[in-house]
């Protein structure tokens, strides 16, 4: 019996060096401890927080991501806005009493301009209307393709007409009332957008980069975001630049028939124009901030990230190089332990034969 009982430790050793085997293969495959919390006590509670911490600031840089995505075409909108407002600045240099042609030319440029700025804004990324506040589902423009039928431009067209009738500084001051005016029926905005309950009063939209930390990012077709416009301003650049280029639409030979108080009008045309530019410029620089901000706090979450995901592989990963190490030790172990027991097999069965 003694000689079936050393086979039998034999047998119960190899099992036991096949087991650890196993783990050690398994932890060569896979790189970690152990797919049970028991395998890394007693530093459970310590992985529970750096996975959740780590997960925390994947989502913070999920949503930086996705707003900067949405940033970048609102800056790009922001810039073919910016062009054409110095365009239709350009366009109010050539109008004048001493260049007729430049205004027939001026006033048909403006027209497609003026279609083109109400597309701009409204823009969208990833079904979301980069310029539509809150609201950002549906158009901030709903009628763009036809913003030239809308009060607002009808108003300023009319106007324009009066020029004559009316002074200059009349004229430009009824195309300011137009453009400036929420009244129902006159803007091109969305009802939203024009609500003073609604559009007009709600916020800008910001998105958390961090823990206790927001930054603004909403834009307006109606309304300055992040720019504070001066100069001959409606107080928003966006109805600036669509005042202005109603304003050059307008404008015919009638017009240029009135001689000096046509001039007139221009100066304050390229007054109100150079403050659309400038109100533009300043939205592309606080978006800008906006977006330096984000990439400073993706930056940090990626830095940190990464040590805290060094720190959790301390914890759940192992030591390849002493893993292969062991499993090579097991591996020569275990042949020992099954030559041992083909001998100890051997040595016990002579003693029957």
């Amino acid at each position: 019996m003694t000689g079936f009982s050393a086979l039998s430790r034999l047998d119960l050793g190899a099992a036991l060096l096949r087991t650890r085997l196993e783990t050690l293969s398994r932890q060569v495959s896979d790189g970690r401890k152990g797919p049970a919390l028991g395998d890394i006590a007693p530093n459970v509670p310590r992985a529970i927080d750096l996975r959740g911490e780590i997960a925390r600031r994947a989502a913070y840089t999920t949503v930086i991501d996705r707003t900067l995505g949405q940033t970048a075409v609102a800056q790009t909108s922001l810039q073919a806005l910016y062009d054409i407002a110095n365009r239709a600045f350009s366009l109010a240099q050539s109008a004048s009493t001493a260049n007729p042609d430049g205004v027939v030319a001026a006033a048909n440029e403006a027209k497609l301009a003026l279609s083109q700025a109400a597309e701009l804004l409204n823009t969208q990324y990833g079904g979301v209307y980069v310029f539509g506040g809150r609201d950002a589902t549906r158009p901030p423009i709903p009628a763009a393709g036809s913003i030239g039928g809308s009060g607002m431009v009808q108003q300023v067209t009319v106007a324009v007409q009066s020029l004559g009738g009316s002074d200059a500084a009349t004229v430009w001051a009824a195309t300011g009332a137009a453009a400036s005016s929420d009244a129902s029926g006159v803007p091109p905005f969305s009802d939203y957008a024009s609500d003073p309950a609604r559009g007009l009063a709600d916020a800008r939209a910001s998105v958390p980069g961090a823990d206790g930390q927001r930054v603004s990012v909403g834009l307006f077709a109606n309304r300055n975001g992040g720019a504070t416009s001066v100069g001959e301003t409606t107080g928003s650049w966006a109805r600036d630049l669509l005042r202005g280029l109603s304003t050059l639409a307008a404008l015919g030979p009638d017009q240029l028939a009135q001689g000096a108080p046509f001039d007139t009008l221009m100066v304050s045309l390229r007054a109100g124009l150079r403050a659309a530019s400038a109100g533009i410029g300043q939205e592309q620089g606080a978006l800008g901030v906006a977006e330096a901000r984000l990439e400073g706090m993706r930056t940090d979450h990626a830095s940190v990230t990464t040590i805290l995901k060094t720190q959790l592989a301390d914890i759940e990963d192992v030591d390849m190089a002493d893993v292969i190490t062991r499993m090579q030790a097991t591996q020569a172990q275990l042949e020992a332990s099954y030559k041992a027991i083909s001998m100890a097999s051997q040595l016990t069965l002579s003693r029957f034969l």
